[in-house]
């Protein structure tokens, strides 16, 4: 789980990095990158929502 997280941080701030480049420079190939990011990001968010109902239905270790 816990590279799951690292793994969409990871994708959150590439995603705010290239959006901002096309926002505030105009850049285009930065657009294409941001959405990349966004797809990418989209799949492990799905891979989180599984993850995180599995180890909700888990049994709680003591």
């Amino acid at each position: 789980m816990k590279s799951l997280l690292a793994k969409i941080q990871a994708q959150i701030e590439i995603f705010t990095k290239e959006s901002e480049a096309q926002l505030i420079k105009g850049n285009k190939a930065a657009g294409t990158r941001a959405r990349k990011a966004a797809l990418e990001l989209g799949k492990l968010m799905k891979e989180f929502r599984k993850v995180s109902v599995e180890a909700a239905k888990a049994p709680v270790k003591k």
